[in-house]
Formats: structure tokens, C-alpha cells, sequence
């Protein structure tokens, strides 16, 4: 009878919880969001302003410098790595599983100078 309830219960987890969604979060985002471009890349005054909304709207979880608190390190290989498209995607959506909330309630010009600011702080973790 334990086998049969093993059985059911990773039957139903394999329903539940596809490998797409035990994935990390940056590899779910969608080809079209991946291909997107930051029109905003290199711009210093764009790394400004997504500072201050990173400091107001992420450092909480993330941390002052993106080094992870109660959120994991944004200071890593995986976000300097990251296509910028992706990192919007993963900000307009959040991750539920991951705790973390959508920042869809951000004009799309303040999220992308967040990557923007992302980038520079990932640059300087090398």
C-alpha cells in the first residue's frame, strides 16, 4: 500500500508541477520576451533612475547592492548572463513559487531601466 500512495504522489507532483515550472525562473521567460532588446542599454541616466526604483521597489528582498536578503543574489553570473527581455519578463510576471510579486504596476520604461540598473550592478560581481 505504500508503493501505491509513493505511486500517487508523484504522479499527482508531476501534474501539479511540471518540469517547465521547477525550472529557474529566468529560463521560463518566453522566446518573444527574450528576444526583446533594453532600449535603455548603456545609458547612464536610465542606470540612475532604475537605482532609485530598485532601492524603493526590490532592495527589501534583494538587497542594497542585489548581494540577496530574504531574495536570491541579483549581483550573479545567471542575471549578468540573463537577456534583458528575460529579466522583463521575470519582473512583469514575478514568480509565485519563488515569492516574488509581479511589477507589472511599473511602466514598462521604469522596469526596463531596472534591468538597466540590474546590468550595472551585476558587472561589478564579476
Amino acid at each position: 500500500m505504500t508503493i501505491r500512495v509513493l505511486a500517487a504522489a508523484t504522479l499527482s507532483s508531476a501534474v501539479l508541477f511540471p518540469a517547465a515550472a521547477r525550472r529557474p525562473v529566468l529560463e521560463r521567460a518566453p522566446a518573444e520576451y527574450v528576444s526583446r532588446p533594453n532600449p535603455y542599454q548603456l545609458e547612464a541616466s536610465a542606470a540612475k533612475a532604475g537605482e532609485k526604483i530598485y532601492e524603493r521597489e526590490c532592495s527589501s528582498c534583494h538587497g542594497d547592492h542585489g548581494q540577496g536578503l530574504r531574495g536570491p543574489a541579483l549581483n550573479s553570473p545567471a542575471v549578468r548572463r540573463a537577456a534583458p527581455g528575460a529579466l522583463f519578463w521575470v519582473l512583469r510576471n514575478g514568480s509565485l513559487r519563488a515569492g516574488m510579486p509581479s511589477f507589472s504596476h511599473l511602466p514598462e520604461p521604469q522596469r526596463w531601466q531596472v534591468i538597466t540598473y540590474l546590468k550595472t550592478i551585476s558587472d561589478q560581481g564579476r
